[in-house]
């Protein structure tokens, strides 16, 4: 059986290509040293996104588990009072703490999201800054 010339990699391929153009000299490590960092940063910024909502989830979940013994609190020291006055004022100030807690959780939960988001946007605009610096530096070096 006739052996197989091996293939070239796709590296040799980009180079003998440029070669055969006369394209100037192409520092392929350069680029792709460059598209590691751009994947390395993607990788990192994937990373920063779901740690934050890892962490978001679980303080969500610390907040339902705090409403529910909450209530679970409430029903169970309910007595009947003897008197309306006295059903209405709990009710009311049972109502005006859920709603406080409520507010209170869902700010904290949006500024979660908040330096989740702008943590994983950081990363990618720093790449972004650092990889306009290496093609400026690229084209200063000609």
């Amino acid at each position: 059986m006739a052996k197989q010339p091996e293939s070239d990699s796709f590296l040799d391929m980009f180079s003998r290509f440029g070669r055969d153009l006369k394209v100037p000299n192409v520092d392929v490590e350069a680029i792709i040293s460059h598209h590691r960092k751009n994947l390395e940063a993607l990788e990192k910024s994937a990373r920063a996104g779901a740690a934050g909502a890892s962490s978001l989830l679980s303080r969500q979940r610390e907040m339902m588990q705090d409403a529910l013994r909450e209530i679970t609190d409430l029903a169970q020291n309910y007595r009947a009072p003897g008197n309306p006055q006295e059903l209405m004022a709990r009710q009311a100030e049972f109502a005006r703490k859920s709603f406080e807690t409520a507010l209170k959780n869902a700010g904290e939960v949006a500024e979660m999201a908040r330096k989740s988001g702008t943590e994983s946007i950081e990363i990618l605009r720093e790449r972004i800054k650092d990889a306009m610096a290496e093609i400026r530096a690229g084209y200063d070096k000609k």
